[in-house]
């Protein structure tokens, strides 16, 4: 039998090859899959509002889908700020993520110093649904349409009272844009999260809100809150008889909340498009649909390219309105 010899400079190459390959095999089966553990889902506001209320459904369905608890963590403060950082330094595996709203598109520049970048120190994985916004008054307040609250408010100035989630956030800027169409002068009072800020709207202490209809939506129906108008462009669904802003005379007043999951921002692109794959199924599903027309959200459910790309075009936009409504925060 003839036997086969190398000459001996081969001879390293193939050992390093060897070695190389031994490497990847090891790291390959040490690598864990996603998920191996509980997953935290960070809601930036209190419990309650339509973050939390979202962020609930959701996590209640993926925890079935991928076999781990998904527990929701509520973060509130600084305009839904703090939870946002709180993400983006969390470890990027997949297990850390954040109930994100058009609020943090609105916050960068509302904020003249945060300590993170929301572009690129998040990765967004999908949108989960867009909720309208309505401009809701306790029913002590003698204005049964928008027309009426508008000459209240300027026959006296700064008297009227609007609560918000916070600085920065949706709401506040929805007001503030209220109040340049409008040409009122209005309070601005902020809260923590729809929760607190909706007992003291029904209690009497403010005049109205521009919260997202979710939270309010119940006491819409039972007469306990007025809704005079939606934000958006279009009517919503949940409240077909209630006219948009527009139609009461602000013309092109469209204002409405975004909902998306974000991850931190060096997570793997293998786990956010697993993410994404099982959250857009979620979205889709007929179960889920009717959880969200209940409670008056839109569902999307898009790519994460997508949500990137509508997360800096609403960043370019509110700019713009930041600055004109100079609202920035020091």
């Amino acid at each position: 039998m003839r036997k086969s010899i190398l000459p001996s400079a081969f001879l390293p190459s193939i050992t390093a090859l060897v070695l190389s390959a031994a490497g990847t095999g090891a790291m390959a089966q040490a690598a864990p899959s996603w998920p191996s553990k509980p997953i935290s889902l960070i809601v930036p506001f209190p419990a309650g509002g339509t973050t939390d209320v979202l962020a609930r459904a959701l996590g209640l369905e993926l925890s079935k889908a991928v076999g781990q608890p998904v527990i929701v963590e509520n973060k509130p403060g600084a305009g839904a700020t703090l939870g946002a950082d709180f993400v983006a330094k969390a470890r990027p595996d997949g297990h850390t993520l954040l109930m994100g709203a058009v609020h943090h598109t609105i916050a960068t520049s509302v904020y003249k110093k945060l300590p993170y970048d929301f572009q690129k120190n998040l990765a967004p994985v999908t949108t989960v649904a867009l909720v309208p916004n309505v401009l809701v008054v306790n029913p002590n307040v003698p204005a049964r349409n928008v027309k009426e609250l508008l000459a209240l408010a300027r026959a006296e100035p700064g008297k009227l009272t609007y609560g918000s989630n916070g600085n920065g956030t949706g709401q506040h800027l929805i007001g503030a844009q209220f109040e340049g169409m409008g040409g009122v002068q209005l309070l601005h009072v902020p809260y923590k999260g729809s929760g607190p800020l909706t007992v003291d709207l029904l209690g009497g202490q403010i005049t109205m809100s521009f919260d997202t209809i979710t939270p309010v939506l119940p006491q819409i129906k039972s007469g306990k809150l007025r809704a005079l108008a939606v934000t958006t462009i279009k009517r919503s669904p949940a409240l077909p008889e209630v006219p948009t802003l527009d139609e009461a005379g602000l013309k092109g007043f469209d204002l409405g909340t975004w909902f998306g999951i974000l991850a931190p921002g060096a997570t793997p692109g293998e786990v956010v498009t697993r993410l994404n794959t099982e959250m857009v199924k979620i979205i889709n599903s007929a179960e889920f649909r009717k959880k969200m027309a209940d409670i008056g959200a839109e569902p999307i459910g898009n790519t994460p390219e997508q949500m990137a790309a509508q997360i800096k075009g609403d960043t370019e936009r509110f700019a713009k309105l930041v600055k004109d409504a100079k609202v920035i925060i020091e």
